[in-house]
């Protein structure tokens, strides 16, 4: 026994700290049992197609014989990866090694001895609760229609057809919102078993030897549930007046249950409807490579959002207020119920990974301080712009780690009293950043091993590539203030551009994209020669 656990242990903790062993068993549990890994739906398509294809073969193998082919496709391949398929959920179902590993610890802390018989009854156990959920008893019953000795487990074919519940997500969700009534569901079971029950034993006292059609108690049964459920055959007819008005109330029973039926099923769709859809929404989240995060749908936001739209960018609206979000929802926008100011549901956005900037837009600057500050917390880099209406609050922002801050009055004060002092110069750059003249103005920046890089701007031909160049944004490193950025209208000829130097140009937009795809070609050029 001593050799026994001294195995057990070693082959626990040899396990605990292999990487290759837990990457390996993170990447299968993520695509059997991960709805948001990216690669599961694949798999789940792929088993969709055996099942189908297999179902297909037993069918027509009834009335006719298939070709040799099919029979080994069905019965060698299809059959072997369901039972790998069987064996790797029991794997991924739980950590054998951590409950060794528990139990060592416990033991050498108490200073008692290894309880191997303890660890094997536990991991059995574990094990045993996956191997007699129904799921995996269906995967076990789905192994057996391969086996073509016995025509009678054929019917099992059934079982390989339910097996679709695992791989169909609607399918699953109707599934959770008919458990999430279980109690009415098993209430309303019970009521029914018990009304047939008194129905078809008075139906057969009454009948069994006057009525013809009525020779059993599975007759009286029988009709007694075909009347409840108001299908009524008619092959069985009550001929006594008590039989007839035991029908009556049979009738009248079974309209209730059934509108029971019907509030519960509907009750329960009213009530995880909401979940239904924010689970959709966050699978659409999940798809997306990155994403511009709006909070709050303000004027302001739905401006913005109709013209990140218009330029084919993604992103996604976030707010507190259900009524603002299915506004959003009707525009065909991507917008989901939450507080940005709440950490795990930002974590839940994916903003360190796929959140390319953060707008807020709420109306309340105490409710831009908490988003700019929840979202500074998680990510240092995301760049955060915020509307404000008070003054005072510009610092506090600024303190919190917004990057940028924008006073829609302030703007409009400022735009207003140029268009008092020069109407036409401000009418054109108007017309420039809302594109109606078709020339814009836009940002390129310097990449690493680019054509840019460590060029002096006057050596960059601007004029060939029909841009304007209007100045440089560059950090500000003598300060040594993180992202402070500095401004260098019109730059010298000698000025020197480094690496992730902002250019700010001006032109159309067939230059512009001229322009920056030159840019980053020439980059990607840079690192493959370094390969």
């Amino acid at each position: 026994m001593k050799r026994i656990s001294k195995l057990l242990i070693d082959l626990a903790f040899f396990l605990e700290g292999s990487p290759r062993y837990k990457k390996a068993k993170a990447f299968f549990y993520n695509l059997l049992e991960n709805e948001e890994y990216k690669y599961k739906k694949y798999f789940d398509y792929f088993m969709i197609f055996l099942v189908l294809s297999s179902v297909a073969i037993i069918i027509e193998e009834v009335t006719h014989p298939v070709d040799k082919w099919l029979v080994i496709y069905d019965v060698y391949i299809v059959t072997a990866i369901f039972i790998v398929e069987y064996l790797l959920r029991l794997w991924v179902y739980n950590d054998s090694r951590k409950i060794i590993i528990e139990e060592f610890e416990q033991s050498i802390f108490l200073e008692k001895e290894f309880d191997t018989k303890k660890v094997l009854k536990e991991i059995i156990k574990k094990k045993f609760e996956y191997i007699i959920s129904p799921l995996a008893i269906i995967d076990l019953l789905a192994i057996l229609p391969s086996y073509r000795e016995l025509r009678i487990l054929r019917i099992f074919v059934l079982f390989r057809v339910f097996k679709l519940l695992r791989y169909s997500r609607s399918i699953t969700q109707f599934l959770q919102v008919l458990s999430s009534k279980k109690i009415e569901l098993i209430t309303l079971l019970f009521l029914v078993a018990f009304i047939v029950l008194i129905s078809g034993i008075s139906i057969y006292v009454f009948e069994e030897h006057k009525n013809p059609s009525i020779n059993s108690l599975f007759d009286a049964f029988y009709w007694s549930l075909v009347t409840i459920s108001t299908v009524g055959y008619g092959d069985i007819t009550p001929v006594t007046t008590e039989g007839r008005s035991i029908t009556l109330i049979v009738i009248l029973t079974g309209i209730g249950l059934i509108s029971f039926a019907t509030s519960i099923i509907v009750s329960a769709f009213s009530e995880k409807m909401s979940e239904i859809k924010e689970h959709r929404i966050l699978s659409n989240i999940e798809k997306l490579e990155s994403y511009y995060l709006l909070c709050g749908y303000s004027h302001l936001c739905e401006l913005l959002a109709n013209r990140l739209k218009r330029e084919k960018k993604s992103f996604v609206i976030v707010d507190n207020d259900g009524k603002r979000v299915n506004n959003a929802l009707q525009k065909e926008y991507l917008a989901i119920k939450g507080d940005a100011s709440d950490r795990e549901f930002l974590m839940k956005l994916g903003i360190e990974k796929k959140v390319s900037a953060v707008i807020s837009l709420t109306s309340e600057d105490m409710h831009n301080i908490f988003i700019t500050l929840n979202v500074r917390s998680i990510s240092k880099s995301v760049p955060i712009i915020v509307r404000t209406f008070d003054k005072n609050a510009y610092k506090k922002l600024k303190l919190a780690g917004a990057d940028y801050i924008i006073s829609p009055y302030d703007v409009a004060g400022l735009i207003a009293s140029k268009i008092i002092e020069q109407p036409i110069a401000i009418e054109a750059i108007t017309n420039i950043l809302s594109e109606k003249k078709n020339a814009v103005c836009d940002q390129v920046e310097v990449l690493k091993g680019s054509l840019l890089e460590n060029r002096k701007v006057g050596e960059i031909n601007f004029d060939r590539y029909k841009i304007l160049l209007l100045g440089i944004v560059r950090e500000d490193e003598k300060n040594r203030i993180p992202h402070k950025k500095k401004f260098f209208f019109n730059p010298d000829d000698d000025f020197i551009l480094r690496q992730n130097d902002i250019l700010i140009i001006m032109g159309y937009n067939i230059s512009i994209s001229n322009f920056k795809s030159i840019v980053t070609e020439s980059s990607l050029e840079h690192v493959r020669k370094k390969r």
